[in-house]
């Protein structure tokens, strides 16, 4: 999967597909654009998930697929902004970046504004405590043939990292292939020279 940084806001190809949708005035017209902004902020806020969340007649023309894609991308897109305290210029430039018109990014951001207080609030009661690594395990693997019975003879790297939140422990389990390794790794060296930088101030 690519991600794409926009303006600080990190967001993957499936999210980016799902805000273009919503900003095709092709696939979302005025209504239906604004009920489903309205309609992805409201879903977070809701103490209890509602299945006929989209259930709305603005929606009965819109591919249902479409609809969920564009519908799941605002949600993580909002809370993508709340988590990182978005501002104005950081909202309506991503959302520019996504071929957002002038108009539909000002509804999206006023959405935004009138939302956000209630939002950090339901992040904030979420949790505070980050998990923290104990220990940290791998092993090399090897894709020899795929579904075709092709061979492939790739390898990839299984990653468990054992980890521990306020007594209780959990485990995180990932693959990655060299590369994502190799990179995982390069961020880790630069976050701890940061963190070797900011103890010595």
């Amino acid at each position: 999967m690519s991600w794409v940084t926009l303006c600080k806001m990190e967001l993957s190809e499936s999210v980016q597909r799902g805000l273009q949708s919503l900003a095709d005035q092709s696939v979302f017209d005025h209504g239906s654009f604004q009920v489903l902004v309205d309609v992805s902020f409201r879903s977070l806020l809701s103490s209890h998930g509602d299945p006929t969340v989209l259930d709305q007649p603005e929606f009965n023309q819109i591919d249902q697929i479409l609809l969920k894609q564009s519908h799941t991308a605002a949600v993580t897109f909002i809370l993508e902004a709340v988590k990182q305290n978005a501002d104005q210029s950081t909202i309506s430039s991503s959302l520019e970046e996504l071929t957002f018109s002038a108009d539909r990014t000002e509804i999206f951001y006023s959405a935004y504004q009138k939302h956000k207080k209630d939002l950090e609030r339901l992040l904030a009661s979420i949790g505070r405590g980050l998990p923290h690594i104990t220990d940290a395990s791998w092993r090399l693997e090897y894709h020899m043939k795929n579904g075709q019975v092709d061979k492939v003879n790739d390898s990839f790297y299984l990653i468990s990292l054992n980890t521990e939140n306020e007594g209780s422990s959990e485990d995180i389990n990932f693959t990655c292939t060299v590369e994502q390794l190799q990179d995982l790794v390069g961020k880790l060296k630069d976050a701890a020279k940061t963190m070797e930088k900011a103890s010595q101030m």
